[in-house]
């Protein structure tokens, strides 16, 4: 028998996550040091619109879902993202770069899917299905930007400062993975769809996939 309760769902949706693990070529030219700096610049500027979005995506999550628990995660992480703001313009100072630069960069269609597809979950989804696919995704997530932050100052000589926001993405907020179950919980005992929720688990993970595709797809 199917287990729909919310760890249940978590641990499954993991799994497919894990399964369909594929390597990143944009981590691993970072790794050796053979990613072109002017990539740098690419990533802080996709980031610097998709934080922006992702903030008032959760923003409006928190005012469909005021009630607690729904009300208090997705308020955190509007603020969370606030903070990851501030620190992206650090790391945008360290290459040379102003938020006027990176609101000029033309995004890249598939770097920006993802937030698109949060922005269509914010709007229209369930809160099961948001903080499923956000803890669900969020091991992979941290995993990568420690490697970044690692990356950043061992082969192109950051500090610690600058690469502030991909070490503030690293370790999940303390209780992030309570709290969300407890929103999945409340979520699917009044009706959300598990179905659904574990789709959005699946599709976030493709486009987070895209997104570091598109960052080094027209590199030979």
């Amino acid at each position: 028998m199917t287990d729909n309760s919310a760890a249940g769902l978590v641990a499954r949706a993991r799994a497919d996550i894990a399964a369909k693990a594929a390597g990143n070529r944009f981590l691993d030219l970072l790794e050796t040091g053979d990613l072109p700096r002017e990539r740098l610049v690419r990533l802080a500027a996709e980031e610097y619109r998709i934080v922006g979005s992702d903030q008032r995506s959760f923003a409006l999550l928190a005012a469909r879902f005021p009630v607690p628990p729904a009300g208090g995660l997705f308020l955190g992480l509007a603020q969370g993202e606030a903070e990851a703001l501030r620190l992206l313009g650090r790391f945008a100072t360290a290459l040379g770069e102003s938020e006027k630069n990176l609101r000029a960069h033309e995004p890249l269609p598939l770097a920006q899917a993802y937030p698109a597809y949060v922005a269509q979950r914010a709007a229209f989804g369930t809160s099961t299905e948001v903080a499923l696919a956000m803890l669900a995704n969020l091991e992979e997530w941290g995993a990568y930007c420690a490697r970044t932050a690692t990356a950043l100052c061992e082969r192109y000589g950051f500090d610690e400062e600058a690469v502030g926001f991909f070490s503030f993405f690293a370790e999940s907020p303390p209780g992030f993975e309570e709290q969300a179950l407890e929103v999945m919980a409340a979520g699917l005992a009044s009706g959300d769809d598990p179905v659904e929720a574990s789709r959005a688990a699946r599709l976030l993970h493709a486009y987070e996939t895209a997104f570091w595709d598109a960052l080094v797809d027209d590199l030979p």
